[in-house]
């Protein structure tokens, strides 16, 4: 009994001791946020979803890519398309908050570069086909931490 008090003992000394990390002394934040939204696609559809956010979302995002409304825009699929909650990961990164926000010029120098035909397209494609391929399962506003080089 002695030997595990001991054990449990030097095992607790030899642990680092928890530190808190302070912002912008520790590590850094970008000012960059992308919106990851994860999707579970239904089985043995994946392909067929892919078909549509080609002409839906990737395109509508190489508008707003264009436009310089964003910076960066990605999907992701996994190679174990029935394991966990989602199976597809849509990524759009944007240069700050604030290129999230309502902006009426924004708004129309995207919808005349998107145009009325693609704005109707897009709507009947995300209102009738993807409910039948596909759920949300999540959506995460996420930034990127840079960690600093530790102090000695």
């Amino acid at each position: 009994m002695k030997k595990l008090i001991g054990i449990g003992l030097a095992m607790a000394l030899s642990t680092p001791a928890a530190a808190q990390l302070v912002p912008y002394q520790d590590y850094t934040v970008s000012d960059s946020v992308s919106n990851v939204s994860t999707i579970k696609v239904k089985e043995n559809m994946v392909e067929d979803y892919l078909a549509g956010i080609r002409s839906t979302w990737v395109a509508s995002n190489a508008v707003a890519k264009q436009l310089g409304h964003m910076l960066d825009y990605h999907v992701y699929v996994s190679d174990l398309p029935n394991s966990g909650e989602f199976n597809v990961i849509l990524v759009a990164t944007f240069a700050n908050t604030s290129d999230l926000a309502p902006n009426k010029a924004r708004y129309e120098a995207f919808m005349k570069a998107w145009g009325t035909a693609n704005e109707a397209n897009n709507r009947t494609t995300t209102t009738t086909v993807y409910p039948n391929l596909r759920s949300i399962t999540g959506e995460y506003l996420m930034r990127e931490i840079t960690f600093l080089p530790a102090k000695k």
